[in-house]
């Protein structure tokens, strides 16, 4: 129940936040659609808020975000004193429809995540994207600009291009906005950021239906019912469920703003172009360039691509370069003053694209043709269904579109016009990332499907240009569309339902023991901190959560945490690879998963696993975490000592068929264990150290288990936890 009265105090945060706004900002002419107008507005100005907090010098929104509730409310007041309370309630009663669809939408997204966890969490299928936004977030929320403690300041590892120090990190390059929406109601509602930051990825989803409406209702000109249906999608479909599963914030915000950006370019050409309707649109551009900037500021460079396309094509045909001239001043105007209050992140332009060139972002995603965009995908990894079904649906949708263009294109020739420049210019982009990816074997199909989901709400509505056959006079079109809008309907909640499935047991969350980490930052006696988490989701929120101590880690964890010589004092280790030490190391026990060591103790080792290793498996809610391994598995051992240390290994496992395990260190046989079906400790005692890198070796003595329908993969064993005991040295020494 928490999850829901948390998820709709966000979303009605966010609307109460942009309604004032919304009512004197929207142009005169559209007035009566306020409402759509008004989660972006609220969006646009909590960033607004939280950027000019930070260059104030203050203390974090802790400090000021309550105090500006007064300017939704002064807003507010105006607007109802300007227009009249009764106008105002008028025009919002009429979209109930939409107010009905939202709720359901969130009551869709947040139950699943409800299910997965008693307490307010945030959990991925796959991206550690979230960890970053909650850093963000608590730099936001809880440091001043100038502070340069702990490891805000700590360039040599936090450094990226300009920037050497994690504040402005993340006002120049890393994605601002999301940070500054959790900062900001995490504030206003006393949350901390691992509470809200997946809740607040729904909101941004489900804000974002009513602008999709509009954009099928004002832009495509489609019926109310479609353009409800559209929206209705939209909040189901695999690409926006994927976003919100992987906690994708700025993704979503820049889809968000670029319907209004469209919107605005496609009327600034339809109408008369007069100075008085491109004042009326400044501020709807201002706050779409905003949303833009301050998350995705790359995708700047091309967001005007739909309407681009759309005014240059028309420009083409019929000529009109002076009026083409005036509508890009008009468009631009807008930008270039959000550029100039967005200077650092304007300027950090040239930066981010040499870091795209320098890294390889991201991961696989599969090549999805547009029967996967409209919802026929093979569940939450977005893989394609059966050849046969795709290349049937594939033909299908062909068909009823050349069935709509060819019908309408007599007499309708702008609205085909308008279907076929949303669709065009973002599908010859996508194909040539995907190619891009396959021919030089990089994550190009991520940046490929990052291009679909920001412009895909033009996309969607272009898709569904068959839905017009509703409208025909031969009832074979009108059953053909009503077909292919109940099939594509049970399309999307099919998938809707394996994406909820999924989330139910997500493969990573912050659950209970992950949070006791942050009781590290109240330890005065623990100074700095080498993070030696082997699992990556976990490495990011505990730097997350100890963001007032200085860190230091192994291998590059992400931008702004680059790998250095591990200098703490102490080191974090996490529960399934573990050292424990004699009572005199000084070691602490942080819950039931971690372990801080004393670097300065002689008992001090470092292990991780190495070789032969899958993923990190865990079911949340019975607290279990266990890796399976290939077949045969390695762990590497450091001893930092100037002396061989004795260790005791201990293996909490289990495997599908009964076989024997070795250990080995070297050329040398140090023990063997029986491992059956049944979980259980095995010890190997006595294991030598020496001072150095050590490789132990676990040997099978059969080949691994072949996998099922269930499971391909082929399985050795599985250990739920790894432990050395090192062994006391008798009168300090060796």
């Amino acid at each position: 129940m928490v999850f829901f009265v948390a998820a709709f105090a966000l979303l009605l945060h966010v609307v109460v936040w942009g309604a004032g706004a919304a009512i004197l900002l929207t142009p005169k002419a559209w007035r009566n659609y306020w409402p759509i107008f008004s989660a972006p507005m609220g969006l646009a100005l909590q960033s607004a808020i939280v950027w000019a907090g930070a260059y104030s010098g203050l203390a974090g929104a802790n400090v000021y975000a309550r105090w500006t509730e007064l300017l939704p409310i002064v807003l507010l007041a105006f607007a109802l004193r300007k227009h009249g309370s009764e106008y105002v309630v008028a025009t919002l009663t009429r979209y109930w429809a939409l107010g009905v669809l939202l709720l359901v939408d969130m009551c869709f997204l947040v139950l699943p995540q409800a299910m997965a966890s008693r307490r307010l969490t945030t959990m991925s299928l796959g991206s550690c994207d979230a960890a970053d936004y909650a850093a963000g977030a608590r730099v936001l929320q809880e440091f001043a600009k100038s502070d340069r403690s702990g490891f805000i300041g700590l360039t040599e590892v936090v450094q990226v291009a300009s920037v050497d120090n994690f504040f402005d990190f993340w006002l120049r390059l890393n994605h601002f906005t999301p940070s500054a929406l959790i900062a900001f109601n995490g504030a206003v509602f006393g949350f901390v950021p691992h509470e809200i930051t997946g809740l607040l990825t729904i909101v941004l989803l489900v804000c974002s239906l009513p602008a999709v409406f509009w954009m099928s209702r004002a832009v495509m000109r489609y019926s109310p019912r479609v353009s409800f249906w559209i929206a209705a999608i939209y909040g189901l479909n695999p690409i926006t469920w994927y976003a919100v599963a992987h906690v994708a914030m700025g993704q979503l915000l820049a889809a968000h703003a670029i319907v209004f950006i469209t919107w605005a370019g496609v009327v600034l050409w339809r109408n008369r172009l007069t100075w008085s309707l491109g004042a009326a649109m400044f501020g709807v551009l201002a706050m779409a360039y905003w949303l833009i900037l301050g998350s995705y500021n790359f995708i700047v460079i091309i967001c005007l691509v739909p309407a681009l396309t759309y005014v240059g094509a028309s420009v083409l045909l019929v000529g009109r370069w002076r009026r083409f001239g005036q509508w890009l001043v008009v468009m631009l105007v807008p930008l270039v003053v959000c550029g100039l209050l967005f200077t650092q992140r304007a300027l950090g332009l040239i930066e981010r694209f040499e870091l795209f060139g320098q890294y390889d972002f991201g991961w696989h995603i599969p090549v999805m043709s547009p029967e996967g965009w409209l919802g026929a995908v093979n569940g939450p990894a977005l893989g394609p269904v059966a050849l046969w079904l795709r290349l049937l649906l594939s033909c299908l949708l062909f068909f009823l579109l050349v069935m709509a263009f060819t019908r309408d294109v007599n007499y309708r020739r702008r609205a085909v016009f308008r279907a076929v420049t949303m669709m065009l210019p973002v599908l010859v982009g996508y194909s040539y990332l995907e190619l891009r990816g396959a021919l030089l074997g990089t994550n190009a199909s991520y940046d490929a499907y990052k291009l679909m989901a920001v412009f895909f709400p033009g996309q969607l509505c272009g898709y569904c240009y068959w839905t017009t056959l509703s409208r025909s006079r031969q009832s074979a079109q009108r059953w053909a569309a009503r077909i292919g809008i109940a099939g594509m309907t049970l399309f999307n909640l099919s998938v809707a339902y394996r994406f909820s499935e999924k989330l139910e047991n997500p493969p990573l969350i912050v659950d209970v023991d992950m949070v006791k980490i942050q009781k590290i930052e109240a330890m005065p006696e623990v100074t700095s901190i080498n993070i030696s988490v082997n699992d990556f989701w976990t490495r990011l929120w505990a730097n997350a959560f100890l963001l007032k101590k200085p860190q230091y880690f192994r291998t590059h964890t992400y931008e702004g945490r680059l790998n250095t010589a591990l200098k703490g004092d102490w080191e974090l280790t996490d529960g399934v690879v573990t050292i424990s030490a004699p009572a005199e190391a000084g070691s602490l026990r942080i819950g039931r998963s971690f372990s801080l060591l004393n670097t300065h103790s002689p008992y001090f080792l470092r292990l991780k696993l190495d070789e032969g290793w899958y993923q990190l498996e865990r079911i949340p809610r019975v607290f279990q975490r266990w890796r399976w391994s290939k077949g045969d598995a390695t762990l590497l051992v450091e001893n930092p000592q100037a002396g061989p240390r004795e260790v005791t290994l201990r293996l909490l496992m289990r495997t599908l068929e009964k076989r024997e395990i070795q250990v080995w260190r070297d050329k040398t046989l140090w023990g063997t264990v029986t491992v059956g079906e049944t979980l259980g400790e095995r010890t190997i005692p006595g294991i030598l150290l020496p001072p150095g890198e050590s490789t132990l070796e676990l040997r099978s003595s059969i080949l691994p288990t072949e996998g099922n329908a269930r499971d391909a993969r082929k399985l050795g064993f599985a250990v739920y936890a790894i432990e050395l005991e090192v062994q006391p040295v008798p009168d300090g020494k060796p």
